[in-house]
């Protein structure tokens, strides 16, 4: 996760521009993915099996930022390769296309920046909560919840029923 925060935080440096209109979407789309980013972590999940710690991210959220940029890139390259296809039959100049002029939108740049705020402050996010996590934090994992309760099955099926009480809606306890 460190790589890839040193990666998306390369990007960002390079892809900074000076310009206010580019300015103010750079800023805006890492204020947005940072809030998405920790919006996204509250629903993260933590469990350890086998003494290993894993995590099991919101999924939806990221996926949602991950397609909205590639949305948005689709839409700029189709809209390029269009303006290129018109203005070369008309004999204008074409304009740049490609990747580059993908680039050129203060839209796009935005969207690309919330990618980068988003996946930063996640990554960010997840390593620091794996280093200060209580056990209150840990989900039980689904191979130890099933084997206690194989292991409470076996109980109950060596030493007979057991009594059980029940809470009754008026808050008495009654036993069966």
């Amino acid at each position: 996760m460190i790589v890839r925060i040193a990666i998306f935080l390369a990007l960002a440096a390079v892809l900074t521009r000076r310009s206010r209109d580019f300015a103010l979407a750079e800023t805006g789309g890492v204020l947005i993915g940072a809030a998405l980013a920790l919006w996204g972590a509250s629903r993260t999940r933590f469990s350890t099996e086998d003494g290993r710690r894993y995590y099991v991210p919101h999924t939806q959220t990221g996926i949602a930022v991950s397609l909205l940029f590639v949305a948005r890139l689709i839409y700029r390259l189709a809209q390029t390769s269009g303006a290129l296809a018109t203005a070369g039959a008309v004999g204008d100049t074409a304009p740049a296309a490609g990747p580059r002029a993908a680039m050129q939108s203060p839209l796009t740049v935005g969207i690309f920046f919330v990618l980068i705020g988003y996946y930063v402050c996640y990554y960010s996010w997840v390593l620091w909560k794996s280093r200060h996590i209580t056990a209150a934090d840990l989900e039980v994992s689904p191979a130890i919840a099933t084997s206690a309760r194989d292991g409470q099955n076996r109980e109950n099926q060596e030493t007979g029923p057991h009594e059980q009480h029940v809470v009754a809606p008026t808050g008495d306890q009654t036993e069966h």
